[in-house]
């Protein structure tokens, strides 16, 4: 068995092609074992009752978890600006216009070091950007991953409107105001949302470490009973290798259960700064990471594989009469 990739990057845990396609007995399957080149036809079970770690799942789950905090470090940022502004006295109508010189240009003067303007905006705006780098823009991660001013930051995440409306006359008009506490607040409860679904798939992580662990100590004891038998053990060598047999088949009802759960993501995930609008959800937890795009699935082929090579072995103690 084997995780191959196919057509739009769907990993697929596909079984090797049989010998002959009328061939699907037992005792055909272990001659076709048999004969493969290379086996050893006296093999000793002993010393090959190896752990599988589940490196792969362990990692992503400690990956989310990281991911996930970051993320709730966010929501109470945007939390903490929407609450600032919105206790700002916004200036008055009389000293707001209502057309737009072009983009945000004021706002885009801003120092994106100290939030201090250069073009003489009043005290108002000064707030409003001072406020969003010490709250959204000072995450210790945040500069790191989206590398951008507080001007490009607040038209990423705000809307590019909302900061043309700060450029207006350099000043926070009490429609300027709303428009950003309210989607401040919307940005919190967007992240709140992703949140919910990385713990969702932390939880789903939990479930299949559990799964692949129950396959692979199985595997474990069943090696463990067929080295400890004594005199003839063909019979005992068959009915593992069928046990084995079935360990892969549950390997295989594991992987659908995940791929269909990559089929269908609880959401597509906003990705500033890599030329994406979106991307889908699993992609956006584990593309950048250091492990394996696809985790359970890789997970799933080593410990199949695992099974398949012990397979192979025990065939091998049926071949030498053991």
């Amino acid at each position: 068995m084997s995780a191959r990739q196919g057509a739009a990057g769907v990993f697929r845990i596909q079984g090797a092609e049989p010998t002959r396609a009328e061939c699907a007995t037992l005792s055909c399957d272990l001659t076709a074992v048999l004969t493969e080149p290379g086996v050893v036809t006296a093999l000793v079970i002993a010393g090959v009752v190896a752990f599988v770690a589940l490196a792969y799942v362990r990692d992503a789950k400690a990956d989310c978890r990281d991911e996930r905090r970051r993320v709730l470090d966010e929501r109470a940022a945007f939390e903490e600006f929407a609450d600032r502004v919105s206790g700002l006295d916004p200036a008055p109508a009389s000293s707001t216009v209502s057309s737009f010189n072009g983009p945000a240009a004021a706002v885009r003067t801003v120092s994106p070091v100290d939030g201090r303007s250069s073009t003489g905006d009043d005290v108002r705006l000064r707030r409003v950007l001072a406020a969003y780098r010490d709250t959204v823009m000072s995450l210790p991660h945040y500069r790191q991953e989206y590398d951008e001013t507080i001007p490009e930051s607040l038209a990423a995440e705000l809307g590019p409107d909302t900061a043309t409306a700060l450029a207006s006359n350099g000043t926070l008009s009490s429609g300027a105001q709303s428009a950003l506490v309210r989607r401040s607040r919307r940005a919190a409860d967007a992240r709140a949302s992703l949140a919910d679904a990385i713990e969702a798939e932390i939880d789903a992580l939990s479930e299949y470490e559990t799964d692949l662990a129950s396959v692979d100590r199985r595997r474990r004891r069943l090696l463990e009973h067929l080295d400890g038998v004594e005199g003839d053990g063909t019979d005992a060598s068959i009915d593992v290798w069928q046990r084995l047999d079935e360990l892969e088949s549950e390997c295989d009802e594991v992987a659908g259960e995940r791929q269909r759960a990559l089929d269908d993501p609880p959401m597509t995930v906003d990705a500033p700064g890599d030329g994406e609008d979106r991307r889908p959800f699993h992609g956006y937890l584990y593309g950048a990471a250091d492990g394996p795009r696809y985790p359970v699935l890789a997970q799933v082929a080593e410990i199949a594989g695992r099974i398949r090579a012990d397979r192979d072995r025990v065939a091998s103690r049926v071949a030498g009469g053991e």
